[in-house]
Order: structure tokens, then C-alpha cells, then sequence
């Protein structure tokens, strides 16, 4: 047995359920990934990659990684909670497409897709506009009840928004100091990843709470 959750499983059992759903997604997306993110073939079958296509892709991973966890989750695994404090599906997703926006926004100096398109008045959530989910309680992360369609149709709006700001960037541009606040400042290239690494933990904790409410299930 390997180390257990709070919930009395073994954290590889529990993830066993999260896996085949993620495998066939990443199977299918590394398949199609040259065609969607635009690579061009050089004559001897190798793709010319630049800095802003590796950025499309890494997101486009985290996109996958969404659906692959969501698509055909019961309304009830949304909420699901391994423990009584635990971080629900609802509310990891939500979470991780906020810090997105916020962070595609900031850099590209333009309204947050939570705004400019009017998905804060679709989730009616008891929070200020600006609230991204950081240090929520366990009352906040119940709040965040937003159904399957509501939760998708923002990542997926927020995605397509950061799809574009990606394509607009060339290599220099990621050399540019964005964030002053820290030492060494922050480069633009710095926060995409960072970015990047927040939007995959929370992704794959999500893909972790579906396999473990599909053990509960049975």
C-alpha cells in the first residue's frame, strides 16, 4: 500500500481513476498538436518550434487536462470534497482559470475575460470581481458551486483569450521586465511559466478528486 488520503485510499489507487482519462487525452492532443498550434516542417521532418508555439502548447496541456477531468463529470462530483476542508473540482478549476485571466491580463495590459465578458455575473459568486481564490476559506471554496457548463465556458474563453496574447509575442518580448516587486524582477517569460506550473498543480489535483469520487462511487 502506498501513502494514504485522508479518505482511507492509496494515493496510487485514487489516481489510477484520473489517469486513463489524462493518458488518453494527452495521446490524443500530442497527435493533433502540430496541426492546432501551427508547427511548420522543416525538409527533414523535424518541427521549427519558436518560443511563443512551446508557450501555446504548454497551455493547450493544461486546456486538455480541464476537459479530460470535467467533460463527463456527474453534477455531484463538482462539490465532492475528500475531506470536510478539502479543495472541490468546481472550485480547483475555477481557481486556476481566474489566476490565468488575472495573469494574460495583467501582462497584456487589457480586461480580465471575467469582466469584459460578463462570466462574474453568470457565476453570481459572493466575491469581489477581483478575487482569484487565493487564501479562501473552506466556506469560499463551497461557494464556488458553478456548474460544468459555467466552469468550461470561462476556461474555455480565457484560453482562447490567452491563445491569442501567445501568438502576438516574439522571443524578445519574454526578456521584458513585468513585475518589479521581487528580487531579480519578474520577465514576462518568468510569469507565463509560472503561470503555467500553478494552472498544471491545480490541474492535476482536480484530475486527482474525480478518481477519488469515482472510488466512492463504487
Amino acid at each position: 500500500m502506498g501513502p494514504r488520503t485522508s479518505a482511507g485510499l492509496s494515493i496510487l489507487t485514487a489516481t489510477t481513476f484520473a489517469r486513463a482519462a489524462h493518458l488518453r487525452t494527452v495521446c490524443r492532443s500530442d497527435a493533433r498538436r502540430e496541426t492546432r498550434n501551427g508547427y511548420s516542417a522543416n525538409p527533414n521532418g523535424r518541427n521549427l518550434v519558436n518560443e511563443s508555439e512551446i508557450l501555446v502548447d504548454a497551455f493547450a496541456r493544461i486546456h486538455d487536462v480541464v476537459h479530460a477531468t470535467v467533460d463527463e463529470l456527474p453534477p455531484p462530483a463538482l462539490t465532492y470534497r475528500i475531506d470536510s476542508d478539502a479543495n472541490t473540482i468546481g472550485w480547483l478549476i475555477w481557481h486556476l482559470t481566474r489566476v490565468q485571466d488575472d495573469h494574460i491580463a495583467g501582462v497584456a495590459d487589457s480586461e480580465q475575460v471575467w469582466t469584459a465578458a460578463g462570466w462574474a455575473e453568470r457565476f453570481k459568486l459572493p466575491f469581489d470581481a477581483s478575487d482569484i481564490g487565493y487564501g479562501h476559506s473552506s466556506a469560499d471554496v463551497a461557494a464556488v458551486a458553478a456548474d460544468r457548463e459555467l466552469l468550461l465556458g470561462y476556461h474555455d474563453a480565457t484560453y482562447e483569450r490567452t491563445l491569442d496574447y501567445l501568438r502576438s509575442l516574439s522571443g524578445a518580448d519574454l526578456d521584458a521586465v513585468v513585475d518589479e516587486n521581487w528580487t531579480p524582477a519578474v520577465t514576462l517569460g518568468v510569469r507565463l511559466i509560472s503561470v503555467i506550473s500553478d494552472d498544471l498543480q491545480h490541474a492535476g489535483q482536480a484530475a486527482y478528486v474525480a478518481g477519488v469520487y469515482g472510488r466512492s462511487q463504487n
